[in-house]
């Protein structure tokens, strides 16, 4: 029950703000979602960019050398976080040289937070290629994703649920989100899932292809959009 009041004071601290993903007329980069639309993206700024790899709470994953890094801010709650999910895990499966950093970005609701406490429990005991299988897996099935559920997914990856549990629902755990949220509020990520790559936001999910060419052109010249 504390851990829930604790979480609901987490919500309405940070609000409701990002939601889906929407298209938008708001971009600085010719960025192309999959059906050919334009997607909202803009530069980071540069005092928020050096605070990329101190955010507290993310689970690098794919190649921790690779030659571009992907964030992915995401709501375990949001569907369009969902469909991401899939397209994310095939990305990164298929290149090689990628880095994925995984960031859990719990501010849709309770249940949210919720199962991001677990997640980052599990995160601290499972390697990256689980932690990868993992975080697909609680996005098989419908419905609500929250507390219990992303338990029960530790489970089948042999974690104990009970001290499980215990490791994530704590204060500081907490206090590891919060540190991600404010983040986003301060760049302004006002949806979800919103992606950072060479300095630049990608509000909304574009697309697997999308990514692919959004990687591919950082590769070639250093920028999302050659």
């Amino acid at each position: 029950m504390m851990m829930r009041l604790l979480a609901i004071g987490f919500v309405i601290a940070v609000g409701l703000g990002p939601a889906a993903a929407q298209q938008s007329s708001n971009a600085q980069y010719a960025i192309k979602d999959d059906d050919g639309e334009r997607v909202a993206n803009f530069d980071l700024a540069p005092v928020l960019a050096d605070g990329l790899a101190k955010l507290p709470a993310q689970v690098p994953v794919g190649n921790l050398q690779g030659d571009v890094t992907l964030l992915q801010f995401y709501d375990l709650n949001c569907p369009y976080c969902r469909e991401a999910a899939r397209d994310v895990d095939t990305l990164v499966r298929a290149d090689k040289k990628l880095k994925l950093v995984l960031v859990p970005y719990a501010v849709l609701s309770v249940q949210s937070v919720q199962g991001a406490l677990i997640e980052v429990g599990a995160s601290k005991s499972l390697t990256l290629e689980q932690y990868l299988d993992f975080h697909k897996r609680i996005y098989a099935g419908r419905g609500l994703i929250d507390g219990p559920r992303v338990l029960a997914v530790a489970t089948e990856f042999g974690l104990d649920k009970d001290k499980l549990a215990a490791v994530s629902n704590t204060e500081a755990t907490l206090n590891l989100l919060r540190g991600n949220a404010d983040f986003g509020t301060e760049a302004k990520l006002g949806v979800t899932p919103a992606y950072i790559v060479g300095g630049v936001v990608i509000l909304g999910h574009p697309g697997l292809k999308a990514l692919q060419a959004v990687v591919k052109s950082m590769r070639a010249c250093g920028k999302v959009v050659c």
